[in-house]
C-alpha cells in the first residue's frame, strides 16, 4: 500500500536529511522546525517525533523511537460533555493539592477510563494516565495507532513503541519530570515488578497511594453519568425480553445467550450509535447445577421443562455497566422451588425499600440477614447484597467502599448508584435445588431511591410457558 510505502522511506529520507520536501502523489513528506518528519493526507496525520526523555537517558532515531506521538484521523465524539470532564479533572486536582501531590499516575482501566474517556485493551501491556496540575495524557501501545489521540479530548496522548523495552516508563518518567517531591500510583493495579519500574522512572519522590481516596470520589455519580446509567438499565430490559422470547425447550443455553446480547447491541447502536462495541455479555444459566454460582459459564445444555433458570444481562456503553438478573422456570416451577423463590423474592423488595441515604452498607445487610434467619436460610446465602454501578465490568472497576456487606460501614449518600441482588443456593438432593437471584439497579435520592430497571421479577412474571 502507498501508506506502508511512505512508512518504510520515512528511514531513509531523515538519513538523507538535504531533501526538504517530496511529494508522491496526493501524500507529502515535509521536514519541520522540530526535527520530525510528518506524512499527511487529509484524512491521515502521522508524526513521529524523536521524543528525548528516557529511564536511562538514552535515545534513538525517530525511524525507532522510544516515544511518539500519531494523530490519525478525527477526534470521536465523547461520551461526557467538557464540562462533565473538567469537572472529574478539578476534583482530583483539588484532592492533589490538599495532600501535596504532585503527579498521579493511573494505571486501571476504570481510573483512565474515568479521567480520559479511553478505555484500553491491554493484551499485556501497559497502559497509563498521567495528571500534573497543568496537564494530562493518556500513555499508549503503539498497537494501538491514532485510536487513543481520538478519544483524547481533554487530555494529550503520547504513544510508546515496541522497539526498546520498558519503553511505556520512558514516558511516564517524561510526563511526571515537572513532578519533583510526591507522586501518586494506584497500589491495588501495581505489580511489584512494575512499583519498582515506577520508582526508577520518578527517582527521589515519595511515592503515595490514590486508588483508595479516589473511589471514594468515583462512588458518587454526576448527573451525566446517571443518565448514562439509566440508558444502559433500559437496554438490560431489551435483553430480559430476549432472554424470555428465546428460552424453550430443547434450546442450548449458549443460543439464548446470543440471542439476548444481539438484542442488546441492537438497542445501543439505536440509542448509543457513536458508541464503541465492547465487553456487553450475557449468562444463561439453567438447571439446578449451573445455577449454583452467580459468575458459572454458559454451556451447551438444553432447557427442560420445570428447570429452574437464572438470567444476566450486562450492556456496557463507554466502560460503564448495567445489570438485569432474574430468576424464572420454564412451564412450571415444583413447590419448593416456588416457596423458596417467593422468600428470596421476600428479601429482594424489603432490601429495596431500605435503600435510603443516611443509612449504612453494613445495617441494610445485617437487617435482611434477620429474615434470612427466620426462614432457617441464612447459610444457604451466596454473596453480598449489593454492589456499585459506574464505570466497571467483570474485569475492573469494583467500588469496594459501596458494597451491601457486614463489613462495610459507608453510609449512602444522594447519587451513589447501587444494586440490590439477594441469592440463595440449595445443594443437589436438597428439595429445590439450585441457585435463586434477582437485581435492579437504585440510584439514592434524598427521600429513598429510583429503581432504574424496569424488567418485572417473580414467579407471577417469570414462569414461561411455551
Amino acid at each position: 500500500m502507498a501508506t506502508g510505502s511512505g512508512m518504510m522511506l520515512l528511514p531513509l529520507f531523515k538519513a538523507l536529511g538535504r531533501v526538504n520536501s517530496l511529494h508522491v502523489g496526493l501524500r507529502k513528506f515535509r521536514r519541520t522546525g522540530l526535527g520530525a518528519y510528518c506524512f499527511t493526507t487529509r484524512q491521515y496525520s502521522y508524526r513521529p517525533q524523536k521524543l528525548e526523555s528516557s529511564v536511562n537517558g538514552s535515545t534513538t532515531s525517530t525511524a525507532m523511537a522510544h516515544l511518539t506521538k500519531i494523530e490519525n484521523g478525527q477526534k470521536i465524539e465523547p461520551t461526557f460533555s467538557k464540562q462533565e470532564m473538567d469537572n472529574r479533572l478539578a476534583t482530583l486536582r483539588d484532592y492533589m493539592q490538599t495532600n501535596g501531590v504532585e503527579g498521579v499516575l493511573f494505571t486501571s482501566y476504570h481510573n483512565i477510563n474515568y479521567y480520559s474517556d479511553f478505555l484500553y485493551l491491554s493484551m499485556g501491556r501497559p497502559y497509563g494516565l498521567a495528571v500534573t496540575m497543568d496537564k494530562v495524557t493518556t500513555i499508549s501501545a503503539l498497537v494501538d495507532w491514532g485510536h487513543p489521540w481520538r478519544r483524547a479530548h481533554i487530555c494529550d496522548n503520547v504513544v510508546y513503541t515496541d522497539w526498546h523495552k520498558d519503553n511505556f516508563w520512558r514516558a511516564v518518567a517524561q510526563e511526571l519530570a515537572p513532578s519533583r517531591s510526591k507522586v501518586a500510583c494506584e497500589f491495588d493495579t501495581m505489580s511489584v515488578d512494575n512499583m519498582n519500574k515506577f520508582k526508577l522512572a520518578v527517582p527521589d519522590r515519595d511515592i503515595v497511594d490514590i486508588a483508595e481516596p479516589i473511589m471514594m470520589k468515583r462512588i458518587k455519580k454526576s448527573d451525566e453519568e446517571i443518565a448514562l446509567i439509566k440508558s444502559i438499565a433500559a437496554i438490560s430490559d431489551v435483553g430480559g425480553a430476549a432472554i424470555v422470547e428465546a428460552m424453550d425447550e430443547g434450546v442450548p443455553e449458549y443460543v439464548v445467550r446470543d440471542y439476548a446480547i444481539d438484542k442488546m447491541n441492537e438497542e445501543i447502536a439505536r440509542k448509543h450509535p457513536n458508541s464503541e462495541f465492547r465487553d456487553t455479555w450475557a449468562w444463561w444459566q439453567t438447571g439446578p447445577v449451573n445455577t449454583d454460582g452467580a459468575h458459572n459459564p454458559v454451556t451447551t445444555r438444553r432447557l427442560q421443562k420445570g428447570d429452574i433458570c437464572i438470567m444476566n444481562l450486562f450492556p456496557i456503553v463507554s466502560g460503564y455497566y448495567a445489570a438485569l438478573e432474574r430468576t424464572a422456570f420454564l412451564d412450571h416451577v415444583p413447590d419448593e422451588h416456588l416457596r423458596l423463590w417467593n422468600i428470596n423474592c421476600e428479601i429482594h423488595r424489603k432490601g429495596i425499600q431500605l435503600i435510603k441515604a443516611g443509612v449504612k452498607c453494613q445495617d441494610i445487610a445485617l437487617e435482611l440477614n434477620e429474615i434470612f434467619a427466620k426462614y432457617n436460610l441464612l447459610e444457604t446465602r451466596s454473596f453480598g447484597y449489593g454492589h456499585s454501578i459506574g464505570t466497571l465490568t467483570h474485569y475492573y472497576g469494583r467500588e469496594a467502599a459501596l458494597e451491601l456487606r457486614e463489613d462495610v460501614e459507608t453510609v449512602l449518600e444522594p447519587n451513589m448508584c447501587i444494586t440490590m441482588e439477594p441469592m440463595i443456593v440449595m445443594p443437589i438432593g436438597q428439595p429445590g435445588e439450585g441457585g435463586y437471584r434477582e437485581h435492579n439497579i437504585h440510584i439514592v435520592t434524598e427521600t429513598g431511591n429510583e429503581d432504574i430497571t424496569g424488567f418485572p421479577f417473580g414467579p407471577e412474571h417469570l414462569v414461561v410457558k411455551k
